[in-house]
């Protein structure tokens, strides 16, 4: 997924951080008696947030933005989705608008489900199969981001991505309207399918929404907010949606607030203070780190951290020397001092050291560290402890490349700025003429996925679309990731090489049959990858959010973070 980062300031003392805690999510609440409304003293009022600027785009089949995904969480829906509530359970998807989840039949190229019966979208039409598959339809018509990969295994969806406004998904989907019926035909079997199902761009929307991105207008939903009223520049204003009885609590419960506002503007700075203030209950950025001390021990019981499949790493070209040297990429994963990245991110109680591909919490993930003092690839340790610079610089002997030029491409951004200039150093330190050249992060991360530009050594991060060892592992690593000359290829480590493909595959294919075997085999997988160390991964983030005092009933998920719609105004 794309995310910003937030801007911080990398010159400031770092705070102390003795004085956080961490505030746990309450439980989530019982089924409500009241289909549509909480039956709950707290619910009601108006839900003040604050970011520093929008997402773009409302239309959930084209908005890619984690701030328009957490903000549309309770507005649309798709036939499957990830629970809403924390803890053990709320990791496998579950169903939403359909009654369930079917078990694949023909050898996981058939998925046959049942469309629950009376929900309403937002404008008062009746949902049917037919918006089900008119949906699926317009996904590769308005070019969402995700149609090629996580939809391509539908029958008919190669001719849909050829031509996109003829798509018909032809033998893809059948549907019967009188048993409320939903066949899904695949070419070849996908074990993410069902997790795809659940991915935000599979909404479902009314069978005539317009073919384009809708822009500025969101198009209705069937959750229990609307969108009413959008300036990408001022605010978004999402109220009730008059038709939404509740169908499932873990899915999409009803929420608590009657409305919600946004204001678009502040700078971190201002948003803390106005939320300390009581102006804002919650602020879409991170607590900047000047001002860390200062909410930690001010203001305790209102900070939330919670971990996220988000990490940095420095990505290695493995085709351009001095990388295509495989003594080279280990060189620097033994030398680069990941406790000076956890410092740049405010320390051990918001960021983790990461030796590894797979981030903690992550499906698959077991604790694996190669590069690190008294260990190796064949004798990995358990977690990191130190850097091994004279490890690093025997490599760097043996591999005859000491004196070379290395350019690093790292966004401008202020954290990536320190990461980048202890990135520099570590490469002087190992022998090499290393620079960095700063460009935005809108401009940078689509130039170093771009062969033609040449890109040595890239600085950047990766956020999970839902929780999947695949959606890191394959997704940034896998031959099928790389597209010479294009701004869309992933895998900017250019890595590839067929026994890993084929463990990957195994690994894929086995899921269908036996998920926790699966899940062991992407750990391997993990662990063969970083045997070839096709980057360097840095460090894993925890995210430090500021709530007002009034708010209550903070639900935190792996997949969705904060649930704006379960939070309650006291």
């Amino acid at each position: 997924m794309v995310f910003f980062l937030n801007k911080i300031s990398c010159a400031c003392s770092l705070p102390s951080l003795a004085a956080f805690c961490l505030v746990l999510g309450s439980a989530p609440a019982q089924a409500q008696t009241s289909v549509s409304t909480p039956a709950s003293a707290h619910a009601g009022g108006t839900l003040r947030l604050t970011g520093q600027s929008s997402g773009g785009t409302l239309d959930p089949q084209v908005a890619y933005m984690a701030l328009t995904k957490q903000l549309e969480l309770p507005v649309y829906d798709t036939l499957l989705s990830y629970p809403k509530f924390s803890g053990a359970g709320a990791v496998p998807v579950v169903a939403n608008l359909v009654e369930a989840i079917p078990l694949p039949e023909d050898g996981g190229l058939t998925y046959c489900f049942t469309l629950r019966q009376g929900i309403h979208f937002s404008n008062g039409q009746v949902l049917d199969v037919d918006d089900v598959a008119a949906s699926f339809r317009r996904l590769f018509k308005v070019g969402s981001p995700t149609a090629g990969p996580y939809y391509s295994h539908i029958v008919g969806a190669e001719a849909c991505l050829k031509k996109p406004e003829t798509c018909t998904l032809e033998g893809g989907i059948e549907t019967n309207v009188a048993t409320h019926s939903i066949v899904f035909h695949l070419s070849t079997p996908d074990p993410e399918f069902l997790a795809h199902l659940a991915w935000v761009h599979s909404t479902i929307l009314p069978a005539n929404t317009p073919s384009h991105d809708m822009g500025n207008t969101a198009p209705p939903g069937t959750g229990p907010y609307r969108i009413t009223g959008y300036d990408p520049t001022r605010y978004i204003l999402l109220e009730r949606n008059p038709y939404f009885q509740e169908w499932s609590h873990a899915t999409q419960p009803a929420g608590y607030p009657d409305t919600l506002h946004m204001t678009f503007g502040l700078d971190q700075e201002a948003e803390v203070t106005a939320v300390e203030n009581g102006q804002f209950d919650w602020m879409y950025e991170d607590v900047p780190l000047d001002r860390l001390g200062e909410v930690g021990s001010r203001y305790p019981q209102q900070v939330q951290i919670y971990t996220q499949l988000l990490y940095y790493y420095a990505a290695l070209n493995t085709t351009l020397p001095p990388f295509n040297s495989l003594k080279v990429r280990q060189a620097l994963n033994y030398a680069v001092n990941r406790h000076a990245m956890v410092i740049y991110h405010g320390g051990p109680a918001i960021a983790l050291p990461l030796c590894q591909l797979l981030p903690k919490g992550s499906p698959g993930y077991e604790p694996s560290c190669a590069y690190t003092k008294g260990a190796s690839a064949e004798h990995p340790a358990d977690q990191w402890r130190a850097p091994d610079l004279a490890k690093a610089h025997q490599l760097v002997q043996e591999s005859g490349t000491a004196g070379q030029k290395i350019t690093l491409v790292a966004p401008l951004d202020g954290r990536y700025g320190a990461m980048a200039l202890e990135l520099r150093s570590t490469l002087a330190q190992l022998g090499y003429d290393a620079t960095v050249r700063s460009m935005t992060q809108a401009v940078q991360f689509p130039y170093i996925q771009n062969s033609d530009n040449h890109v040595q050594l890239a600085l950047t991060g990766w956020q999970a679309d839902y929780p999947s060892a695949d959606s890191f592992l394959h997704t940034l690593y896998s031959c099928d990731s790389i597209h010479p000359h294009s701004d869309n290829s992933l895998n900017v480590s250019a890595f590839c090489q067929q026994g890993i493909e084929q463990l990957m595959h195994q690994a894929t294919t086995r899921a269908i049959t036996d998920p926790a075997a699966s899940l062991q085999l992407w750990a391997g997988v993990d662990r063969a990858l970083m045997a070839q160390a096709p980057s360097v991964p840095l460090v894993q983030i925890r995210r430090v959010t500021l709530l007002s005092k009034r708010v209550r009933n903070v639900i935190v998920t792996l997949n969705d973070e904060i649930l704006l719609s379960q939070l309650q105004i006291q």
